[in-house]
């Protein structure tokens, strides 16, 4: 019997019992290395967790936001994991590494390395790709190199050998007199200092040598950096083109390719500009255009192939495919307006600080016959050109100061688009660089047309396709494009192993629903969920056995079509011999564990505890369990009795949406209603939404600098007054922010508190009450309320602050009472707890009950933004938003907006939406959950399918309407759902 058999028939006989109100399965009979077991778990809200779970099962940590799920899986049983494996290195190689906190508990065992993969490390360099993320462009590299065959960029031939009589005879048709040298590459941007290289060259006679761009005498004392990169080209002859001189050059051009390494040969054309693109004809024995054009194409190597280094990279853009132009439509947003009333936005003539412009501009009227008062669009062509390119002349300048005494003087005039590009090279200051940004658009690189890489890469072939070519097709295409692969001989030979490992991952990224993604797709680009299923993907490609993997929430972004190939995926990395721990609310993947951990009963101080632990089909009998509650069908999210009537008077058209994938898309939004746009991963959902709707009202409506995507014209604008947008980005980054601080629920507390009889006697301000300035703080830990004790090579501790105990400020601000109340009580109060206290104050309150209405009551007012989850941050957001006045023409946006949410919470937040739609505003919501769509009054579906396959609109309508289409996926999942 195998052990994993054993284990399955042993984990069948766990007995269930109830223990303190939870409902355990008892595995005490199973062998300790089978199993992993925590004793007195306390990190953050967990109260003395005890819990026993399977070893190499699917294990889904469940309940309510914020009960304690990630604290368990992420904060200590990741941590630990990690913990441990990091104290088993060497003292030297734990220098390297960040110290890590020991979680807050008494004993685990059982643990195995562990492996986090989760939604908030998306890599935001632009160079990163899904391709280099998952590493198979790493592959495709080693496939084009070892396979590819190389064409000329200008005329498409194929590229072949140069023998040495070819290269002379090359040389000789140059003009007479010629003078030229020629150049033997030896080394060729490799690191090392070459000592015996450089030695052996000087005793086999040789005098000069071109190294990194320096001629230099091999018989000087040459030293070279050893962690740097050089380039050594050895002078093996100096020639002048004439008659009687064809012996002597074939010697030094067979020698000059002896030397190289890679059968180069360059020569130096001595008399030309260091700069001239003609001063360097390399020449190659492997390699040539039989049509005589000139390639730059001395090595086949996987480096040739990468776009992060500058033998393949593109080099207008250095590999990054794009560059930044200044958009005139940015800066000039409304033609309608004049120069006087801020037409040129960066020189908005309606501040004082900018009367300097407001004289030059006034001097190039009179010179160009214009005036400040003309609405922009009627100014003539070449008068918009001066003002936003620059004029070469002199300007006359000539105006009254503030004294009104007259002042003249003569400037040049740079213009506004050189302007903006001087102070963007110039500034040091990340905010200003980001202000003049704000001016331009990303523009696909003229020279690669944004493929990254130089032409004679591009060039390279495989079955006909470039490497850039592969990367820009969607994964299921790039599948299709390996498996039909037809390569003969030793090529197939050599490419087996390769093209095995590039099938293999690209079949991963489709079994985790990503088979719309390009390879070429940017990583900044991707969404959460997006990003944490291609390291899922990468992690299965990995192959490792014997790892915990713990995953947030895998099924975020996901439509309920692929959730089956995603949880087969799951079953995969769990049968390769691993432990899986989840935290899921997914109902799909909670019946598919093996094991099922519900914390709760509440959130908060509410939760902490062990509802429920054994096999997931026993979940619906633990009594305290709301999961429980909800996959039994004991509560659900009704169906709405009755929704909204849509007016077709009333609505915003999106016309001829064509960004990314879309396809020409018309699409109307009512408005006063609640709409959801649904549709496949990757059908153009975020697209239409994210980057063509919301940029157009920003622009229009908030006055944002937005560059929207590709479209025709957006109508009904007139129609809406106000937009918001709440996305999934966190509050915070540093433990200062806090839901008071990012709501400016605080700014009113802290002028409550400088009010009281106290703080007035002693001259406080509101600033006193800040525990991030001087002043009131405590300044033994700067208003942090702990200190850090770093302890070598031991993870650093954190304890309270001896001074303040934890409590952020002096002993003389916490003199200070409110109602009994320090300024530090308040920060650790729940916000439920802290609404009624404040119930008198409207202006305080009114921020807290919307906090409390998005179910955020349990959090306390000053818990650290980094202790929040996801879910819980966006509706800090969402409250943040919800409490200001509504007009009842206010647009609300949000992007999937039940991240993170338990059944119960999404019906609290359900009951939000719906109660800004009764207000008469409208919202728009991007969503895959079903309970959300099938409260909305109207449906956008687009597909069917994502990438290429999709961009369409599939259905729109009612749910009932949507649910009756048969070529709609999501009305194919919604139907049961409205039967319900």
């Amino acid at each position: 019997m195998t052990s994993d058999t054993f284990l399955s028939r042993e984990l069948a006989k766990a007995p269930l019992k109830q223990t303190d109100g939870a409902l355990v399965a008892d595995l005490g009979h199973l062998p300790n290395d089978l199993k992993i077991v925590v004793e007195g778990a306390r990190e953050h809200n967990l109260k003395n967790c005890n819990i026993e779970f399977p070893r190499n099962r699917m294990v889904v940590f469940t309940g309510l936001s914020g009960s304690g799920k990630s604290s368990l899986a992420f904060d200590t049983l990741f941590a630990e994991g990690q913990r441990r494996y990091v104290e088993s290195l060497s003292a030297y190689a734990r220098q390297f590494l960040g110290q890590m906190d020991k979680p807050d508990v008494d004993f685990i065992e059982g643990l195995s390395p562990a492996v986090s993969i989760d939604q908030k490390t998306t890599n935001r360099n632009p160079r990163s790709t899904v391709g280099t993320i998952t590493e198979i462009y790493d592959y495709l590299r080693l496939l084009f190199a070892r396979t590819g065959i190389p064409h000329c960029p200008e005329c498409g031939a194929l590229v072949s050998a140069q023998t040495p009589q070819q290269i002379v005879d090359r040389l000789l048709s140059y003009p007479e007199r010629t003078r030229f040298q020629i150049l033997a590459p030896v080394v060729t941007g490799r690191k090392g200092e070459f000592v015996e290289m450089l030695e052996l060259l000087r005793g086999d006679g040789y005098a000069r040598a071109l190294i990194d761009g320096d001629m230099r005498q091999l018989s000087d004392d040459i030293k070279l950096a050893k962690q740097k990169k050089h380039t050594i080209e050895v002078v093996v002859d100096r020639l002048v083109v004439k008659d009687g001189i064809r012996q002597r050059l074939t010697d030094s051009v067979e020698t000059a390719l002896r030397l190289s390494p890679n059968g180069v040969v360059v020569a130096d054309f001595v008399d030309l500009d260091e700069k001239d693109p003609e001063r360097r004809v390399p020449f190659s024995e492997h390699r040539a255009c039989p049509n005589g054009h000139q390639l730059e194409l001395d090595e086949i190597e996987p480096r040739t192939f990468s776009f992060n280094a500058p033998y393949g990279a593109c080099p207008e853009c250095t590999g990054i495919g794009y560059s930044l132009e200044l958009d005139p439509e940015l800066i000039v947003p409304d033609p309608s307006k004049t120069l006087n009333e801020g037409a040129i936005e960066p020189w908005n003539l309606q501040k004082s600080s900018n009367d300097w412009y407001r004289h030059v501009l006034e001097g190039l009227g009179k010179q160009l016959g214009f005036d400040l008062d003309t609405p922009w669009k009627d100014l003539g062509e070449d008068v918009q050109n001066a003002i936003l390119r620059g004029h070469d002349f002199k300007v006359e300048v000539s105006y009254r100061n503030r004294w009104g005494r007259l002042r003249e003087y003569t400037t040049g005039f740079e213009g506004v688009v050189r302007w903006i590009t001087r102070r963007h090279d110039e500034t040091d200051s990340e905010q200003m660089k980001a202000y003049y940004e704000s001016y331009m658009r990303e523009v696909p690189c003229l020279a690669c047309n944004g493929k990254r890489l130089k032409p004679e890469v591009l060039a390279v072939t495989v079955g006909d396709k470039s490497i850039a070519d592969v990367c820009d097709m969607p994964a299921s295409k790039s599948l299709e494009w390996i498996n039909g692969l037809d390569l003969k001989g030793s090529a197939a030979e050599i490419a087996a192993e390769v093209v095995k490992e590039i099938r293999a991952r690209l079949g991963f990224l489709n079994d985790v629903g990503l088979n719309y993604l390009t390879l070429s797709r940017a990583a900044k680009t991707l969404s959460g969920g997006e990003a944490q299923r291609i390291r899922l993907a990468t992690q299965i490609g990995s192959g490792l056995v014997g790892v915990m993997y713990v995953l947030d929430e895998p099924s975020i972004g996901l439509h309920q079509r692929d959730n089956a190939r995603l949880i087969d995926t799951l079953h995969h990395l769990r049968d390769l011999g691993n432990t899986l721990v989840v935290v899921e609310h997914d109902e799909d993947t909670i019946r598919s564990a093996d094991w099922v951990i519900d914390i709760g009963p509440g959130a908060g101080e509410y939760g902490g505890e062990v509802v429920y632990s054994g096999p997931s089909k026993h979940l619906i009998e633990a009594k305290r369990s709301v999961t429980g509650d909800y996959i039994a069908g004991r509560r659900k999210i009704a169906v709405p009795t009755k929704r909204r009537k849509v007016v077709k008077s009333r609505q915003l058209k999106v016309v001829g949406a064509r960004e990314n994938n879309l396809k020409n898309l018309d699409v109307k939004f009512p408005l006063g209603v609640m709409t959801c746009v649904t549709g496949v991963s990757g059908s153009g959902k975020s697209t239409l939404v994210n980057q063509i709707l919301y940029p157009v009202l920003a622009d229009r409506l908030n006055g944002a600098r937005i560059v929207p995507g590709k479209h025709t014209r957006v109508e009904g604008l007139d129609q809406v007054d106000k937009v918001i947008h709440v996305d999934q980005n966190p509050i915070g980054r540093t433990p200062r922010s806090n839901p008071a601080t990012y709501t400016g629920v605080w700014d009113k507390i802290r002028q409550l508190f400088a009010k009281t009889p106290e703080a007035q006697v002693r001259g406080y301000g509101p600033g006193r009450f800040s525990f991030n300035v001087k002043g009131g703080r405590c300044e033994a830990c700067h208003g942090d309320g702990t200190l850090k004790i770093e302890m070598n090579f031991l993870p650093d501790v954190y304890v309270d602050c001896e001074e303040c105990h934890g409590k952020r400020y002096n002993r003389e601000t916490l003199e200070v009472k409110y109602n009994g109340k320090t300024v530090a009580d308040i920060l650790d109060m729940p916000i439920s707890e802290a609404a009624d206290f404040f119930r008198a104050y409207t202006g305080i309150s009114r921020y807290l009950d919307t906090l409390v209405e998005v179910g955020l009551g349990y959090i306390r007012l000053g818990q650290p933004a980094t202790t929040l989850s996801g879910g819980e941050s966006q509706r800090v957001k969402l409250a943040t938003e919800l409490q200001r006045r509504s007009t009842g023409k206010t647009v609300y946006i949000l992007d999937e907006p039940t991240t993170g949410l338990h059944f119960e919470d999404v019906n609290k937040l359900l009951k939000v939406l719906q109660g800004l739609v009764d207000k008469g505003n409208t919202v728009i919501v991007i969503e895959h959950n079903l309970d959300v769509v099938k409260s909305a009054d109207w449906i956008v579906d687009l597909g069917p399918e994502g990438g290429d396959g999709g961009g369409t609109l599939v259905a729109e309508g009612t749910p009932e309407q949507v649910a009756a289409c048969e070529e709609s996926w999501t009305g194919q999942f919604l139907k049961p759902m409205l039967k319900q």
